[in-house]
């Protein structure tokens, strides 16, 4: 009975330690695509600027 004790003990531990580790991942890809969709965003408002003139000197 003590055997399956503490196997059920340590099924419960990895499966915890398991979740924070996908929470973790899944953080870090929707930390990384907020910042790649900010970068393009920039990058189209900064071509669109050159392409009609956001800055004309003369």
């Amino acid at each position: 009975m003590k055997l399956i004790n503490y196997l059920l003990a340590i099924c419960i531990v990895l499966g915890i330690s398991s979740c924070d580790a996908i929470v973790g991942i899944f953080e870090a890809g929707f930390n990384t695509g907020v910042i790649i969709v900010l970068v393009v965003i920039v990058l189209i408002i900064a071509g669109l600027f050159k392409m009609f003139g956001g800055s004309k000197k003369q």
